[in-house]
């Protein structure tokens, strides 16, 4: 009698393993990290074109590297933002947030004097830790 209880549990543990997807399944469903990184790429050659083409010659506070981290750290905030609403897409997004953050910063470091942006930035990461720790109790 104990023989086939323990075939059974061995199958429903075998069954349970089959039906758990593997890690690259599961990032292979995640089209919101490839088409961020692919936003964050196109964003950084318009900006770049921009500036080789004199374009962004009339404005003197940005250049085009400004323009990228600028860019991105924006595109990065969204894709938390998207995380954060759509529970399809829930996962780990401290250092999407934390990234982001920091390219905002230095995007933003010859518009507004850096002596404000990294006590922000810091502030805001504060924030975002603290109540991550509040929600979880």
């Amino acid at each position: 009698m104990s023989e086939p209880q323990y075939n059974e549990k061995q199958e429903e543990k075998e069954e349970e393993k089959r039906a758990e997807k593997s890690y690259e399944e599961k990032w292979r469903e995640d089209p919101v990290s490839a088409t961020v990184w692919a936003g964050i790429l196109v964003w950084a050659g318009i900006a770049l074109l921009l500036g080789n083409l004199g374009i962004l010659d009339n404005i003197e506070a940005l250049d085009g590297w400004d323009l990228v981290f600028a860019g991105a750290g924006v595109i990065l905030l969204i894709e938390v933002a998207v995380r954060v609403m759509m529970p399809a897409y829930r996962r780990a997004i401290a250092g999407s947030l934390i990234l982001g953050m920091v390219f905002l910063t230095i995007g933003l470091g010859d518009l507004v004097d850096w002596g404000n942006i990294w006590p922000i930035a810091i502030i805001f990461i504060g924030l975002y830790l603290l109540l991550r720790g509040i929600g979880r109790r």
